[in-house]
């Protein structure tokens, strides 16, 4: 027997399908809170080392949830990273969307043959059960309807977005400064929710020029001081409580922005460049298509935007290649009550990316491996 053939009779198998979505790769492989408790050891093992590594990110498809059952929802999903588990991922939504309708397997997919084909269109729909809630997909096709199109954007419509607070002022004290900072001891920013919460921030506000032939160190060593201060500062706490879930009531990631820097793709009314931070000084290659329905609703609520407004949103990495930014519009405009009772204006926006397969695999630990199956990123080893 080759060594081939005895790794797939091993019972500790993960197969994953392999995408990225403008250089961002989620793996494919209640439902976060038990993953977290029950379940953390499968993230691990792909996620960290000696897998993964610092920048991985990843999709475990879930077959049945609470919105499956009430046939609300197609399928389920939780999103991973290098530190635990995000509560919305646009660029894995969009790569989703490609695999659900390619793969014709019904042990991973159940309900692949109730999706609606429109021969109009030449789409599929599908709808995701994310940790947010419903994520609604709208995915091109061949046109027989039983392929994906990679030369089509994958287009999804998040749920209801909204800034509760615009041009917050923030002190930083002394101990949290970087030196890019200077003699500043405030900065201003911008929280917006996308499915999840975020603080925007100009680059500038932070002491840096431009998001175009930056120091990432630098920035990055700004993040790793902003973001844990921010996370406990007492006014953003207050300003992210969560209208409908407290368990969304965190603050996930620091979006740094530069709305000089950026790739046009034509077509559009306007464009930004995004550095995301997230997780554990984690970089999004994508442009972060959550933030980008934060950043849709936070343009509407400075009244920046209007519906029809169709915008482009880069990372570095597709200003870099000139391709792979996302695009964005107002689908809809509502309102929600927040934990106090009063009305906030929310959109929902209308996300659009391109996604593409670099590989299949299958992944296992054999029962001696504690490496393996603890799995570990260079930081935990050296702490």
């Amino acid at each position: 027997m080759d060594v081939s053939s005895s790794l797939q009779k091993n019972g500790r198998q993960i197969h994953c399908i392999d995408m990225h979505t403008t250089g961002e790769q989620p793996a494919s492989s209640t439902q976060r809170d038990q993953a977290k408790n029950q379940y953390d050891d499968i993230r691990k093992r792909l996620m960290l080392e000696p897998r993964g590594h610092d920048g991985m990110y990843g999709a475990i498809i879930i077959p049945e949830t609470e919105l499956v059952l009430s046939g609300e929802a197609d399928i389920g999903v939780l999103f991973t990273h290098n530190e635990g588990y995000s509560t919305m991922c646009g660029h894995a939504t969009i790569a989703l969307g490609r695999f659900l309708v390619d793969t014709h397997d019904l042990n991973v997919f159940p309900r692949r043959e109730t999706l609606k084909f429109d021969a109009d269109s030449q789409t599929v729909k599908l709808n995701l059960h994310a940790p947010c809630g419903l994520i609604r997909v709208t995915v091109p096709t061949t046109p027989d309807g039983k392929k994906s199109d990679p030369s089509r954007a994958v287009s999804f419509l998040s749920v209801p977005s909204f800034a509760p607070a615009v041009q917050l002022r923030i002190p930083i004290p002394a101990e949290v400064r970087w030196p890019e900072l200077g003699t500043r001891d405030s900065i201003v920013l911008d929280l917006s929710y996308g499915g999840a919460y975020y603080a925007l921030v100009d680059i500038e506000e932070l002491g840096f020029k431009s998001l175009k032939n930056m120091d990432l160190d630098a920035t990055t060593r700004c993040s790793q001081k902003l973001l844990p201060y921010l996370r406990t500062h007492p006014e953003i706490i207050s300003a992210i409580q969560h209208p409908e879930d407290p368990r969304l009531s965190f603050l996930y990631s620091v979006m740094i922005v530069d709305s000089k820097s950026s790739v046009n793709p034509g077509d559009v009314d306007g464009t930004e460049t995004g550095l995301c931070y997230f997780a554990d000084s984690q970089i999004d290659r994508s442009p972060t298509g959550s933030c980008v329905a934060a950043r849709v609703a936070l343009a509407y609520e400075k009244g920046l935007r209007k519906p029809g407004q169709r915008w482009a949103y880069n990372s570095l990495v597709s200003n870099k290649f000139g391709t792979g930014a996302f695009t964005a519009e107002i689908a809809s405009e509502d309102s929600i009550t927040d934990t106090q009772g009063k009305s906030i204006r929310s959109v929902v926006a209308k996300v659009g990316g391109q996604a593409f397969y670099t590989g299949a695999m299958t992944f296992t630990v054999e029962d001696e491996d504690v490496v393996s199956r603890s799995g570990f990123t260079m930081a935990s080893v050296v702490s």
